[in-house]
This record gives structure tokens, sequence and C-alpha cells, in this order.
């Protein structure tokens, strides 16, 4: 009798059942490894074959987007720092016109005091007594 074609085609089917054995268990092991974002970035490149294209484009965004962020944070820091520097101007300018009144009024009152005891001094030579 002859053998079925079966049994000519069950080397095959092993073979088959192997390699889906292997596939899913390097499907297992990058579940268990790489979170959900790496997995997918892991998809992407075994769909683009593996040839990095797309890290490639992604690394190009990235360092495009640290140079944007970079370069806004040197013009927001310049601008903070404008500002500090003409808030120190302005209060110096104040502490100025301060110290000018305080030394406008020091004279004053010392005039005030020179002008009371000659006032006294006269009081006293006159000889007006309380």
């Amino acid at each position: 009798m002859e053998r079925p074609s079966l049994e000519i085609n069950l080397p095959d089917a092993h073979e088959e059942g192997k390699l889906y054995v292997v596939d899913s268990l390097n499907n297992l092991n990058k579940l268990n490894v790489c979170p959900d974002e790496s997995q997918h970035a892991l998809d992407e490149e075994e769909n683009t074959g593996g040839t990095g294209e797309n890290t490639a484009g992604s690394n190009i965004r990235n360092q495009c987007l640290f140079f944007v962020t970079f370069i806004l944070t040197l013009i927001i820091s310049l601008a903070l720092v404008s500002f500090v520097i003409f808030l120190i101007i302005q209060t110096r300018n104040k502490m100025d016109q301060i110290s000018r009144r305080l030394i406008a009024e020091k004279k004053t009152i010392e005039e005030l005091k020179k002008m009371n005891n000659m006032i006294l001094k006269h009081l006293n030579q006159s000889g007006i007594k309380e």
C-alpha cells in the first residue's frame, strides 16, 4: 500500500510549528522586556525592515525640539535678566532721590536749629523773662 501524503507533510508542519513557537516566544519576550512605547517602536522598525528610517527622523525631530526649547529658554532668561536689571536701575534712582531729599531736609532742620538758637540768644539778651 501507498503511504498517505499526510505522513510526508508532517515534517513541514512540524517545522512551521517550531517557527510559530519561536515567534510567539519572541513576541512574549518583547512584551515582558519592553514597555508599550518601546514595543510600538520595535513593531514599526520590524515593519520598515529595520532600516532605522523612523529612528533617524525621530532623532532629528527630537534635536529640533531640543534646539527650539533651548532657544526659547535663552530668550526668556534674557528677558528676565533685562527686567531685573531695569528694576535695579529704577530702585537705585529712587534711592538717590530719597537720599537727596533726606540731605535737603537735614539742611533745613539744621537751619531751623540755628534760627531757634539765635532767637533764644536774642530773647535772653533782651531780658524778657517769663
